[in-house]
């Protein structure tokens, strides 16, 4: 146990400087989204900003568009929009495929020279991932309250603790979702450009599958395939409660990466 908190803490060393950079971007991405919120209430022009949007996009949005064109949806899209979902999911690709970088530079010769278990190296990255991703959600709330409490307006209604919460929980699963594939897949890769790159690529495919699904009805019945499917923000705008089913389906398949990635490390040959 004390070689896996070693390792653990010698790679949360190592990767310290991008997680802490991107929470503070992220953070101050969320400050700036509740600047540009105050400004758009302040000049009434919320109804005006429904109106440029596109006909797809109102379509897209249904119900939920009044929800998001207000000063708590502007605030809360800092949860979900795409430059955030494709960083985070970008920072669990990564990490979660250290282990394929360290087969590749030998560095696993090393590690395994000492007495640790194989499995070890599969449980240091789930940590690894996981402490990162709470990080830099963490920094992004705090980002919000502090927005919140020193620059939002004091007499509109703002979004609610358990509203950012629950966008930052599902967009936390998500992210862990795909560390899962992720890591299955590079505890089977040689390199770690290729495994980085086929995860890339997949969430790519599936991320387009479910907004194709989303335009085109003929496309739904492939959709459910997508774990983008079941990341619905708008859902949780408009005063939805987390869905259990979605929350299972996302945390069913980071397990599922994870034990994958269990069983195909150990039986993988680590030379290089």
């Amino acid at each position: 146990m004390s070689g896996l908190l070693l390792l653990t803490v010698h790679s949360l060393k190592r990767v310290r400087t991008l997680v802490l950079s991107m929470g503070i971007l992220l953070g101050g991405f969320q400050l700036i989204l509740i600047v540009v919120a105050r400004s758009i209430q302040k000049s009434g022009g919320f109804e005006a900003l429904a109106t440029l949007l596109p006909p797809f996009v109102r379509e897209m949005l249904g119900p939920s568009l009044a929800a998001f064109m207000s000063f708590t949806g502007i605030v809360s899209v800092g949860y979900f929009h795409l430059s955030v979902i494709g960083s985070l999911v970008a920072l669990s690709i990564t990490l979660s495929t250290i282990p394929a970088s360290e087969i590749e530079t030998g560095f696993i010769d090393l590690i395994l020279s000492r007495p640790l278990a194989r499995h070890w190296i599969v449980t240091r990255t789930i940590v690894l991932v996981t402490l990162s991703i709470m990080v830099v959600l963490g920094l992004m709330l705090a980002g919000t309250w502090v927005g919140l409490e020193t620059l939002a307006p004091k007499d509109i209604a703002w979004p609610s603790a358990k509203l950012i919460l629950s966008l930052a929980v599902n967009l936390g699963l998500l992210t862990l979702c795909w560390s899962g594939v992720a890591m299955a897949i590079g505890s089977a890769s040689r390199r770690r450009s290729i495994a980085g790159g086929v995860a890339g690529l997949l969430a790519l495919v599936t991320f387009l599958m479910d907004y194709v699904g989303l335009m085109w009805k003929p496309a739904e019945p492939v959709a459910w395939l997508s774990p983008f499917r079941y990341y619905r923000p708008f859902d949780l705008i408009m005063g939805s409660p987390l869905p259990p089913g979605n929350m299972a389906v996302l945390g069913a398949i980071a397990v599922a990466g994870f034990i994958g990635a269990y069983v195909l490390f150990s039986r993988r040959d680590i030379s290089h």
